[in-house]
């Protein structure tokens, strides 16, 4: 009874600027984002595609709205939230299968999330947006 009376003081930091996150856990919150990001822009995608598909003109002017330079960052930016959004999806999959999950292993694996999914939107992006 006598531990119960007795609370002891835990520090707490409520300023969120200050507290750092290790890289699993920036990696997890950008899966999240990401993951979000590419369910809300997909109505816009659909429309880019079925614009694609309707006739020569529309094609032309979904053409031309994909060919303005902010168009292609915005593009690009998608392509790198479903390829982190993938990578790091098997590195969930794998942790679910308890592989990695060691503090060393869960670092490594989610250095090389990144360093995938930021080759790969450049392959991508270089060979599909320019």
């Amino acid at each position: 009874m006598a531990e119960l009376a007795i609370k002891k003081k835990r520090p707490k930091n409520l300023d969120l600027p200050t507290i750092r996150l290790p890289l699993p856990g920036i990696l997890s919150i950008i899966h999240r984002i990401s993951g979000a990001a590419m369910f809300l822009l997909l109505p816009f995608l659909l429309w880019l595609f079925q614009g694609s598909l309707t006739s020569p003109e529309s094609f032309a002017g979904v053409k031309a709205v994909v060919g303005h330079p902010l168009a292609k960052i915005v593009l690009l930016g998608l392509v790198w939230f479903y390829m982190h959004h993938f990578c790091a999806g098997i590195r969930y999959l794998l942790l679910d299968l308890h592989k990695g999950v060691e503090l060393e292993a869960a670092r490594l694996s989610s250095k090389i999330v990144f360093g995938v999914s930021i080759a790969l939107t450049l392959i991508i992006g270089a060979r599909v947006l320019w």
